[in-house]
């Protein structure tokens, strides 16, 4: 069976792309598509046999400022041919959904969200445009126009599409509600490693709180700096991106920040913390289970991905409004619990690695059948 895999974009590292490692196992020899590849930014990508880059390749800003073109994304996956693959497998929160195959090709849609500028997080983005170069004038002319014509296709793109899998609840019910089509959930995969060389039963000792993720608006971050200025207890936060700076100012004493970090030293400091902090919507929230799969439990914003992965009072607490008021709230109520260490890690359990690949390949078997 030959089998092709297609991602929106090979430049950065994250929880989609712990997805594409885990597919490569299971497809080793299948190639990779993608709209634009930067190999200094995702060297984890190496080791597909061959990727494959569209049009978007040979811009000079396309690899590291894809956010200034979505109105050229239709355009790159529509350009693959696709012909000699019996099985096509796409992995999008964008526009490799899209592409396009012959009838007698089966194609799997493993959906991370319906594009979000699109659809859930329409608003959010037109609040906050691309800023890069000095575009948001022309980005704001151009943008609502291009939404439109961006729209349809999102759904014509939606139907092409044999099957359709959903990363989390929240998302099959955007898929629903934007897309009108069923999806079946397998959760993502998320590294177990981090639970090894961890101490049970140390949860008094631990001394900070912990925040791992990109440093971006819709992260919320600046929410959790907020409120832990108030709150004076250490918050340790691992990431980086553009609001990196403007954090920085805002964040208390109390605050320190650690940028980009190995795995070596996130298991050092998930092994001393007391909660991961999780002030985001995310659609399915990997960091969370990961946190979880190390012994720590999760205070997060109850929304989205996190009312799958967090059992409130069993492995974390959760905080109802997006605002620093309600996170303080949770944290002080989290000051007075405790959690057992069996209990976060059975569940991250759900999560794991070996789970995905099998559920994932049996859905291809179940698919094939039906088609």
């Amino acid at each position: 069976m030959k089998v092709a895999i297609v991602y929106d974009r090979v430049n950065k590292w994250g929880g989609a792309e712990r997805v594409l490692l885990a597919l490569h196992e299971i497809f080793p020899k299948a190639p990779l598509y993608t709209s634009v590849y930067d190999s200094e930014k995702a060297p984890w990508a190496k080791v597909f046999p061959v990727i494959k880059t569209s049009f978007l390749q040979k811009l000079p800003f396309a690899k590291s400022n894809h956010e200034l073109l979505p109105f050229l994304m239709p355009l790159a996956f529509e350009s693959f041919d696709l012909s000699r693959f019996d099985l096509v497998i796409s992995v999008t929160s964008e526009a490799a959904k899209g592409v396009r195959t012959k009838p007698a090709t089966m194609h799997i849609c493993y959906l991370l969200t319906p594009t979000r500028y699109l659809w859930s997080g329409k608003s959010f983005y037109f609040k906050n445009p691309p800023s890069k170069f000095g575009f948001i004038p022309f980005f704001g002319v151009i943008s609502k126009p291009f939404v439109r014509y961006l729209k349809r296709w999102d759904v014509k793109a939606s139907e092409r599409p044999d099957k359709l899998i959903a990363i989390s609840t929240e998302v099959k019910n955007r898929i629903k509600r934007y897309y009108k089509r069923e999806s079946e959930i397998i959760f993502p995969p998320v590294d177990m490693t981090f639970a090894a060389g961890h101490v049970p039963g140390r949860q008094k000792k631990r001394k900070y709180y912990l925040i791992v993720n990109r440093l971006i608006p819709y992260k919320k971050v600046d929410l959790a700096i907020r409120a832990f200025n108030r709150l004076k207890y250490p918050l340790y936060i691992v990431g980086s991106g553009s609001e990196e700076a403007k954090l920085k100012e805002i964040a208390g004493s109390n605050i320190k920040f650690f940028g980009q970090v190995d795995d070596i030293k996130l298991k050092e400091l998930y092994s001393g913390a007391k909660a991961l902090i999780m002030p985001q919507e995310e659609d399915f929230g990997i960091v969370a289970a990961e946190a979880q799969s190390a012994g720590v439990p999760v205070v997060a914003y109850k929304k989205g991905g996190a009312l799958d992965t967090v059992t409130p009072g069993i492995t974390g607490v959760f905080f109802d409004k997006q605002e620093s008021r309600s996170l303080i709230k949770a944290v002080r109520k989290f000051e007075k619990m405790r959690f057992s260490y069996k209990n976060l890690t059975e569940n991250a359990k759900r999560f794991s690695k070996k789970r995905f690949k099998k559920q994932f390949v049996d859905f291809v078997k179940n698919a094939r059948i039906s088609k």
